[in-house]
């Protein structure tokens, strides 16, 4: 009985997924911005990077591992979140989602959104404890230690993601220099979502759902939700190849995630310290994207095109490119030993020797290495390559 009890305990908790708009909301625009995307690369290439629905597909299958890790580490170490504050966060998701404002997307700067409407509204009422919309609101710090370390755990997973994951659907596009010249620039949009089962006091549950499964946990009585939490991401490359500002970006995300749970773990013996976390974590990761927004902004373009070849811009998947291993930013400067400066003349160059083509590349490092292999009829783009 207890076992089904148990089981029976964590599949209405699943459930609760499934009754939260911001689950819908998130596989809605993820599909649209696969949508998006593609329609941006046919409009700049005629051609589409990958699939519209890699968006989609990445939404939970890159998350999953996490959303479970975080899942034990919230029942296991008992970390109980006002049912309010969920109330509150899904809000500001749903908003953050609409509204495309994945730049701002990070748990980091959502979450304090949520808890400054919270203190706002306790605020304007006057009462250390009001009701509104039939939630009990209250400023009792302790409240808010148990979400603090979860989002600082779920910062952490954002800085892991964006260095693992975040240049994999990125999106180049043309733009002019002032020189009248064609250059591009990479753009990384994505949403993340990380479905993790949560503790709640009894409250909110009984009042929505009374006959939803509680259990006791020292003086309290308490439930299971699993709730999807949502990370958003976005960044406009220039003046660095994706390769090499991503990875940066994610370990200054990383570092902030782990602040974060330090200051709140710290909470529980000085109350103040956990709001510290929040607000350290808001500041700093507005000031990560303004920062890394006005040095992509500056300088010149990592991808513009060179007199002495051709400037990779993008790969397509499963392509000859792909096995050959070339990569975004490179430089083809000869093919099958000609020396090439435009698109037809690459192309002109293949048909010498289609069957063992042979490539001479320029890396970022300024260094030579060639490249060979066999174009088959049927090879998509015939090398697979968008370049300028």
């Amino acid at each position: 009985m207890l076992v089904r009890a148990i089981g029976m305990e964590i599949l209405q908790g699943i459930g609760w997924l499934f009754a939260n708009p911001v689950f819908y909301l998130a596989i809605l625009f993820a599909i649209v911005l696969g949508y998006v995307r593609v329609k941006n690369e046919r409009k700049h290439f005629r051609i589409r990077l990958i699939d519209g629905w890699s968006e989609l597909r990445g939404l939970v299958s890159e998350t999953w591992v996490y959303a479970l890790v975080l899942s034990v580490i919230s029942v296991a170490a008992g970390l109980v979140i006002g049912s309010e504050i969920l109330v509150f966060y899904s809000v500001i998701l749903a908003v953050m989602i609409v509204l495309f404002m994945y730049v701002a997307g990070s748990p980091a700067i959502t979450a304090p959104i949520a808890i400054g409407l919270l203190l706002l509204l306790t605020y304007v009422r006057n009462t250390p404890n009001v009701d509104v919309w039939n939630l009990s609101l209250s400023l009792e710090a302790s409240t808010f230690v148990g979400f603090g370390i979860l989002i600082g755990l779920l910062v952490v997973v954002e800085g892991l993601l964006i260095s693992k994951k975040g240049d994999q659907l990125v999106s180049p596009r043309l733009e002019e220099t002032t020189r009248g010249l064609k250059a591009a620039t990479n753009r990384m949009k994505r949403l993340w979502l990380v479905p993790v089962v949560t503790i709640v006091p009894v409250g909110l549950l009984p009042d929505w759902l009374p006959y939803w499964p509680t259990f006791h946990m020292g003086d309290g009585t308490y439930g299971l939700v699993l709730f999807p939490f949502v990370i958003g991401f976005a960044l406009k490359a220039k003046h660095s190849l994706p390769v090499t500002v991503i990875p940066r970006f994610g370990q200054a995300v990383l570092l902030i995630g782990l602040l974060m749970v330090a200051l709140s773990l710290s909470g529980y013996w000085v109350k103040g310290l956990v709001f510290a976390a929040f607000i350290l974590g808001f500041i700093g990761r507005i000031g990560l994207s303004i920062f890394f927004g006005i040095k992509e902004r500056a300088g010149n373009y990592a991808v513009a095109p060179k007199s002495e070849g051709v400037m990779i811009v993008g790969v397509l998947p499963e392509s000859p490119a792909e096995r050959m291993g070339l990569v975004v930013g490179e430089c083809i400067r000869k093919v099958n030993g000609q020396l090439v400066t435009n698109e037809q003349e690459l192309y002109e160059a293949i048909q010498i020797n289609a069957a063992h083509c042979r490539l001479e590349v320029l890396d970022f490092n300024g260094e030579v290495r060639l490249r060979q292999h066999v174009i088959y009829r049927h090879d998509h783009h015939r090398l697979g390559l968008l370049i300028i």
